[in-house]
């Protein structure tokens, strides 16, 4: 029997993170065999150079796919198989707004925790919801693979717009990049790791993680990680501010050494100690801006220029990119392969809220997601996860319903901010910065 080809859409397609994903295609075209792709941003002209790598690429490594950049939604989402979002609205300029003007209250910066990540969910929400009734008008049965940040808002968001929508998936590779660099440290490759993982998104927690022999190496890891501290697998590529978030996993184990975090919960766990380590004139959005922003449109330029993509640092595949071309995979073939997902809890935890959005162990077959349960968890988590989750909830409340309220009382929830009066005149400033983009009244 012939296998199927699909058509693929990134939206997104200027993303730093575009290059990486067209090599995850390449590499993988047996997987997932394309018969189109298309990448469709609503900025041209930064789309354009990479645009052109994608069909450079895919000239030298997987010449039978058609291979077009666009800004037009017809050609995008018409009669599309998989639509992989990675959309950033308002760009770098708004993300170092995100991050600097807590930092000025002495509140974290950053670009998903805390009031940058308040900030930055409401503007993505609504591109979210225009991209997928879009969608939906040109591909009724399209998977929507979304990876726009932050992923946990904008999941909320979406679950309460489109709550039927089983073909709407909300994913994040943070867990993915974790378990390689836990791999590492006991010479392992991740794939031989079957973790148990609960949490939301950007604030959970490895409850288990098994070999292929069963046995579990959370201990072990624990133990290592405690001695001789951590860092990620790929940290030879990564800049100082991602090496300091994963050495800070050390100090997470020492005080609360239950399970293996995720790091972005040291924002809210040393909320203090983490404002005094950045720098608010220089924060991450500079880094990125600086570094691999740059990179990026200076090696399409290079790839342009000769023609050839062949030894480029940019036809790399990344552990984002195999992440979601894993997915599509196995929603395509019906693998029934384990992936770590946001979806509604629905007792998967059992003592926390139904209608909460968690991130957790799921099978991924040709009808969807099928969630493996997780039972009770501690206090102490179920304490933190409460909090966030209703942070979160309000986030969203605020933008459906332009409440300046509801945004107060999430930013007072949330574990970076806290105090009322930092919160109250942080969102004053953000409502400013982020005309245009939503308003609250």
């Amino acid at each position: 029997m012939k296998q199927k080809k699909y058509k693929v859409t990134i939206v997104g397609g200027g993303s730093t993170w575009t290059p990486g994903l067209l090599k995850s295609l390449c590499v993988k075209k047996e997987k997932l065999p394309l018969k189109e792709l298309v990448l469709f941003d609503n900025n041209g002209a930064r789309q354009e150079p990479i645009g052109k790598f994608a069909q450079i690429l895919f000239r030298e490594e997987n010449p039978e796919v058609e291979v077009i950049y666009t800004t037009d939604k017809e050609v995008a989402y018409k009669d599309v198989d998989y639509v992989f979002c990675q959309i950033r609205t308002g760009g770098f300029k708004m993300r170092e707004l995100d991050e600097k003007i807590p930092l000025k209250y002495g509140v974290v910066g950053q670009e998903t925790c805390g009031p940058g990540g308040f900030a930055y969910g409401l503007r993505s929400i609504p591109d979210m919801i225009e991209i997928v009734n879009d969608v939906r008008k040109m591909s009724k049965d399209a998977w929507i693979l979304n990876y726009t940040n932050p992923a946990a808002i904008v999941a909320v968001a979406l679950d309460q717009v489109f709550p039927e929508d089983k073909r709407l998936l909300n994913i994040c590779d943070q867990p993915i990049n974790l378990l390689k660099s836990y791999g590492k440290i006991v010479n392992i490759d991740f794939h031989d790791l079957k973790p148990v993982y609960f949490g939301l998104n950007h604030f959970g927690w490895f409850k288990h993680l098994y070999n292929t022999e069963g046995v579990d190496l959370l201990p072990e890891i624990k133990e290592k990680i405690l001695k001789y501290g951590f860092d990620p697998a790929d940290k030879e590529e990564r800049d100082p501010s991602w090496l300091d978030t994963y050495h800070m996993v050390k100090n997470i184990l020492e005080n609360y050494p239950d399970y293996l975090p995720n790091t972005y919960l040291q924002y809210y766990l040393f909320p203090e100690y983490k404002v005094s380590h950045l720098n608010k004139d220089y924060t991450r959005a500079n880094e990125v801006m600086d570094g691999r922003e740059k990179k990026v449109f200076t090696e399409s330029k290079k790839v342009i220029e000769s023609g050839t993509a062949k030894n480029s640092p940019l036809a790399v595949n990344e552990a984002h990119a195999d992440m979601i071309v894993d997915l599509a995979s196995a929603l395509a073939n019906n693998t029934n392969e384990e992936f770590i997902m946001i979806l509604r809890n629905e007792g998967t935890i059992s003592n926390l809220p139904d209608d909460a959005m968690v991130e957790v162990n799921c099978v991924v077959g040709n009808i969807g997601p099928r969630k493996i349960s997780v039972g009770n968890i501690p206090t102490f988590h179920k304490g933190l996860i409460e909090q966030q989750y209703a942070y979160e909830k309000l986030a969203a409340e605020a933008f459906f319903e332009k409440s300046y309220k509801k945004a107060l009382a999430a930013l007072t929830l949330n574990r970076t901010v806290i105090d009322g009066y930092k919160a109250k005149k942080i969102l004053d400033e953000l409502i400013v910065a982020n005309k245009g983009y939503w308003e609250l009244l």
